[in-house]
């Protein structure tokens, strides 16, 4: 039976330790946090461990997970290899922007490293603990670290996808393409329908089919083939008018249109050439 401690208990790192444990029959040991009463809630949540709110009182593990913000992978890296000894043991954070060279104190110390990012909201932890299979993770990190933490992701039904260490940063801003900036592209849309005049529930209710059919036909059938519109026809006149349109209507929303007129030309001329040139 794998032992682990979990240091830092937000919502991923309580949704794995309760699947770990349920799941793989992994052994939970100690929860870390800076104060005992949120230690404390995350043992209740995954159903074992105990609850300590000091490095010092951390005893050795086979795996530490270090489910702590971006900026405290560091230091809890360094203060995790003076606390205890590493050697053979595997460290983890789940970090989607950071590598594993984050944790070179764990390495110099003797450890393995990785990093396992799943790829969904964990906005309601027990929702998604409930409804875990199948969530993919960006994953790198040592062969040793690999080795153990594949067979377990698979365990609890995570679907492990390797990643280049080297790209994390790109790997961790696809999503935001693929989220984020979705969003504020559809903000733009609807302010803009409104800008014409259109009720915000009514300018939902057009750009509904358009977004949703858009995104489907992208999954279905990938990005160039599913490219539409004025830029996909060579219609660049409409577009320049539309440029000078949207910039008089609202400076940034201007700006963000010019943005996307290179790479969707960009685009364009793959969905050209993939159809032979035609």
């Amino acid at each position: 039976m794998t032992t682990f401690t979990l240091i830092g208990a937000g919502h991923v790192g309580r949704v794995l330790g309760r699947l770990l444990v349920a799941q793989a029959g992994w052994q939970l040991q100690q929860v870390l946090t800076r104060s005992a009463a949120s230690a404390a809630q995350a043992v209740e949540f995954i159903g074992s461990g105990s609850a300590i709110d000091t490095y010092a009182a951390l005893a050795p593990a086979q795996v530490f997970i270090l489910a702590v913000g971006d900026d405290q992978i560091v230091p809890a890296s360094e203060a995790l290899a003076q606390a205890v000894p590493l050697a053979g043991s595997v460290v983890f954070h789940c970090s989607g922007a950071l590598a594993s060279d984050r944790l070179q104190a764990v390495r110099a110390a003797g450890g393995a490293v990785a990093s396992v990012h799943p790829i969904r909201s964990f906005a309601d932890p027990q929702a998604v603990a409930q409804a875990f299979a199948g969530t993919y993770c960006g994953m790198e990190g040592d062969a040793a670290a690999l080795a153990v933490l594949t067979p377990a992701l698979q365990a609890i039904g995570a679907q492990p996808v390797p990643i280049d260490a080297a790209a994390k940063t790109v790997y961790h801003a696809a999503a935001v393409f693929a989220s984020n900036y979705l969003v504020t592209v559809l903000d733009a849309a609807l302010r803009a329908y409104q800008a014409a005049g259109i009720p915000e529930a009514v300018a939902r209710q057009l750009v509904q089919p358009l977004a949703s059919e858009s995104m489907a036909n992208v999954l279905r059938l990938g990005a160039a083939t599913a490219l539409s519109g004025p830029i996909a026809r060579g219609d660049m006149a409409t577009v320049e008018r539309q440029l000078q349109a949207v910039s008089a209507w609202d400076g940034p929303s201007g700006d963000l249109y010019q943005a996307l007129i290179a790479p969707t030309s960009a685009l364009a001329q793959r969905k050209k050439a993939a159809a032979g040139g035609e």
